[in-house]
């Protein structure tokens, strides 16, 4: 593609637009276009072409050093390589589950894993509440700690239909699909046409103070 025929030294983890696609729900020019996003993101604190923690946290919130369980997740999930940082590839294939047009299964299990803290291939009580926790402090939801004990044990119990304390991947496949709601924020709708999108949402990552 035009953009690519250029000598310009390709970013780590650059892989061909057409092998992404062929693997993604995005089309080549989404990808080309992810690309471009991604040299903005992987330059946005440091110059050297990786999405690090701290630039996916200023994507996410426009604040580098908001700790945040969801992110601190999500980011892990997208690191494939477990190396601390997030190549280009990852970067497409991890967001590429959260194409409208992906598998829901696909998206099922990315969500497990998010709950899934210890990643024991289990989702035990305290890291269900873990990330309800995260999740009621991002929403400023304040509730009072029996409140929450509540909502915490009766989504455990009604997930856990084995009864073992512990919620196994069936398990989640079946409370999903019993409660699609738990899955919504898998689906990034403006994904669908990132070539439309793809200008406004870099704009909610500029630096506003770009002071270190």
């Amino acid at each position: 593609m035009g953009c690519y025929s250029s000598k310009e030294a390709k970013l780590p983890g650059y892989e061909d637009p057409t092998v992404l696609a062929a693997e993604t729900p995005f089309s080549v020019s989404e990808v080309e276009a992810l690309y471009e996003l991604y040299k903005k993101l992987s330059n946005s604190i440091f110059q050297d072409g990786l999405i690090h923690k701290e630039e996916f946290q200023l994507a996410l919130f426009r604040n580098r050093n908001k700790r945040n369980l969801f992110a601190d997740r999500i980011f892990d999930l997208f690191d494939l390589k477990r190396n601390g940082v997030i190549e280009f590839g990852e970067f497409v294939r991890s967001l590429g589950v959260f194409h409208p047009n992906a598998p829901v299964e696909d998206k099922i299990a990315f969500a497990f894993r998010l709950y899934d803290l210890r990643q024991t291939g289990y989702i035990e009580r305290e890291e269900l509440k873990e990330m309800v926790l995260a999740l009621l402090h991002e929403s400023d939801l304040i509730l009072t700690d029996d409140v929450i004990e509540t909502i915490v044990d009766k989504t455990f119990n009604d997930a856990d239909s084995k009864g073992d304390g512990r919620i196994d991947p069936d398990e989640w496949k079946e409370f999903v699909s019993k409660h699609p709601s738990l899955i919504k924020n898998m689906t990034l709708p403006y994904l669908k046409d990132i070539t439309l999108a793809f200008p406004s949402f870099v704009g909610r990552t500029e630096i506003e103070d770009s002071e270190v």
